[in-house]
């Protein structure tokens, strides 16, 4: 675990010219995908119809992050949408495991997010049914808020947890990811990151991209040694 992936948030691009937006981060892991439903979160964004159009165009796979509620109806239409990755919230789904297994039956990673506030314990048992575990470094909802530190502890504990038990589970964290607080998250233990205004807030997004990629990527090395 020495490498980091970026995956840009497209909360920060431009909606009127979303495709433009999707080429100037081809250089990117991923491009996650941020789907609010104004019920889980206090906010509206998008939802399938237009994340099916944007998997059409994406030069880079889709990382979907479902702030939603009733995850357990809605998240697999993602899944078979051709998603490389679709996260649902914790404290949004009725049966996780179940939720987990259907996403990877119908071809994609399944990843679980957690709120800061919501401990990892209670679902270190189910690691086994992911491919990541998101913690929220920022409270979900908007995009350009201050990486809260009191989560490095979590990203620690998941951390731990994964490494011991040998899973090949990713940490992903998002929220307030800068080429500052990348390297506590790295050193943390997370090793896919999710950056919206550094990325897209920055004069050459691409450039921006390899910067956030060095720095996590150089502390995830030093950390492992």
């Amino acid at each position: 675990m020495t490498q980091c992936c970026i995956n840009p948030s497209i909360l920060s691009a431009d909606f009127v010219n979303l495709e433009a937006e999707l080429q100037r981060i081809s250089n990117a892991d991923a491009v996650h995908v941020d789907v609010m439903d104004n019920h889980f979160v206090p906010n509206l964004t998008i939802g399938l119809p237009v994340v099916q159009r944007i998997q059409a165009v994406s030069p880079v796979p889709l990382d979907a992050h479902l702030m939603i509620a009733d995850a357990d109806r809605w998240a697999p239409g993602f899944a078979d949408a051709g998603l490389a990755s679709v996260t649902f919230h914790a404290e949004a789904a009725i049966a996780p495991i179940k939720l987990a297994r259907e996403l990877r039956a119908r071809g994609a990673k399944a990843g679980m997010a957690l709120r800061p506030g919501t401990p990892v314990e209670p679902y270190l048992d189910m690691l086994p049914e992911l491919d990541m575990l998101l913690i929220m470094t920022v409270e979900p909802g908007f995009g350009g808020q201050a990486f809260l530190d009191v989560t490095l502890p979590k990203i620690r504990r998941a951390r731990q947890a994964i490494d011991g038990s040998g899973i090949g589970v990713a940490i992903q964290v998002d929220g307030g990811i800068t080429e500052d607080t990348i390297t506590r998250a790295a050193e943390a233990g997370a090793n896919v990151f999710v950056a919206g205004s550094a990325v897209y807030g920055a004069e050459d997004p691409a450039a921006a991209i390899n910067r956030l990629r060095e720095a996590g990527t150089q502390k995830l090395r030093t950390a492992a040694e």
